[in-house]
């Protein structure tokens, strides 16, 4: 029997029926455009390779690193592009994906310097949303799930760079102390 950490929220089956989901959906959003799916690191990596499988049009990949939160559990408030895009964005159409939406400042950040890059169209697609948890309203134009306010791990995500690797979603229950 397969050992089963912390208490799971959703399920690798509730996930990769939503990803197939939102494949679709943005398939057909995108069909006949440039479409530049760029993931944002580490989190979003699983998120990120399962959706870009589901989605069954000719896309470009990209990659951007970005830290607001070093070791800690909570935002502090400072996003840092720690790796830039490796392509040109300028007119094409472009879907960040995120592995999680909560206080909005990351996307917030990302959105404003991609602007700046003068792509067509700028997305974003996360797998997790956190509204109780927004301190800036920001656009989610495609959304897994909706999460209450839990610290939650597997799936990409991590409590201090463990955990990423759990098949699942699980709430991370911590102490004040851990916090």
């Amino acid at each position: 029997m397969e050992r089963v950490f912390g208490r799971p929220l959703v399920t690798q089956e509730q996930m990769r029926t939503r990803i197939r989901e939102l494949g679709k959906q943005i398939s057909a959003d995108y069909a006949g455009k440039d479409l530049v799916l760029v993931g944002v690191l580490k989190g979003a990596y699983a998120f990120y390779a399962d959706l870009a499988r589901a989605i069954r049009i000719p896309i470009h990949i990209d990659f951007i690193v970005v830290s607001s939160y070093g070791s800690k559990t909570k935002t502090s408030g400072k996003v840092k592009l720690v790796t830039d895009l490796t392509e040109s964005i300028k007119g094409k159409d472009v879907l960040l994906v995120e592995d999680i939406v909560d206080s909005g400042l990351t996307v917030q950040y990302l959105l404003k310097t991609f602007a700046k890059k003068k792509p067509r169209s700028l997305k974003v697609c996360t797998l997790l949303s956190k509204p109780d948890r927004r301190q800036v309203a920001v656009p989610v134009d495609y959304e897994g799930f909706k999460i209450p306010n839990h610290y939650v791990v597997g799936y990409g995500l991590d409590y201090q760079q463990q955990y990423r690797n759990l098949p699942y979603l699980a709430v991370l229950d911590l102490t004040e102390d851990e916090a």
